[in-house]
């Protein structure tokens, strides 16, 4: 698989640099003993992680409140701020290291998969995750589950993108410029997720101008379809909140 890199690993957090399921890094546990996560095998690479381990022990000393029990996704730039506030402590390229294994473990690529916010050193949310950042780690958490799995996860996949592409605020098109890749695989996933988006999308401004031009009540139009009320107005309000939307066309080359 085609690894993917939209940021310089000087710059981390680098849960977008994130690297190709086979070479799988992990999360150390809730004590940061040592014990490896169950997502990699014992075989791969034992002295990375070995290495990097009491660097995190030390990360889980200062900041257990981003280290600890919960993985909470990291501002941008913490790594220099890290070096600055210890210097005495942290060595540039082993403090690298182990937050680059912190930043790919599966805990923490689900917390910035869960659109959490970023949080500097003292725990305060200070922005986004951007869509793209959680798009990377969405799809490489796709991949190592289904490296794994007999299951066919891409259906739940595909619900899953389009959940963050509504959450995003972006539109289809806005959100594919931000996001593609030229993973062959991973274009294919998200352009079936946006085609399923638009038609559920439609499906709402349909609902919409049916509901205007009725002239009903709200109850009254939801009774007339055999709908439960509160489905239709979670539509009308998730179709108002949205932005226009312009739809995602296949290249006419192609």
């Amino acid at each position: 698989m085609t690894s993917i890199t939209t940021l310089e690993a000087p710059d981390l957090p680098v849960e977008a640099t994130i690297a190709p399921a086979e070479q799988e890094p992990v999360a150390l546990n809730e004590a940061v003993s040592g014990q490896v996560s169950e997502s990699l095998p014992q075989a791969k690479k034992p002295g990375r992680m070995q290495a990097a381990q009491p660097v995190l022990e030390q990360l889980f000393g200062f900041y257990p409140h981003l280290f600890g029990a919960e993985f909470l996704p990291l501002k941008l730039g913490i790594f220099q701020e890290l070096l600055a506030a210890h210097p005495e402590v942290f060595e540039r390229d082993s403090l690298k290291a182990a937050l680059s294994v912190h930043t790919r473990s599966a805990r923490y690529l689900q917390s910035v998969a869960a659109g959490k916010q970023r949080h500097d050193l003292q725990g305060v949310a200070v922005d986004d995750v951007a869509p793209e950042h959680i798009y990377l780690s969405m799809l490489e958490l796709f991949r190592r589950r289904q490296a794994r799995s007999r299951e066919d996860l891409r259906p739940k996949f595909i619900a899953q993108l389009i959940v963050a592409v509504e959450a995003s605020g972006l539109t289809p098109l806005e959100y594919l410029s931000k996001v593609q890749t030229k993973d062959d695989e991973a274009t294919a996933l998200l352009e079936e997720a946006l085609a399923e988006l638009d038609q559920k999308l439609a499906k709402q401004e349909a609902l919409v101008r049916a509901f205007e031009a009725s002239g009903k009540s709200l109850a009254e139009f939801a009774d007339m379809y055999g709908m439960n009320q509160r489905d239709v107005s979670a539509a009308l309000a998730r179709k108002r909140s949205q932005p226009a939307v312009i739809p995602v066309v296949a290249d006419a080359a192609e």
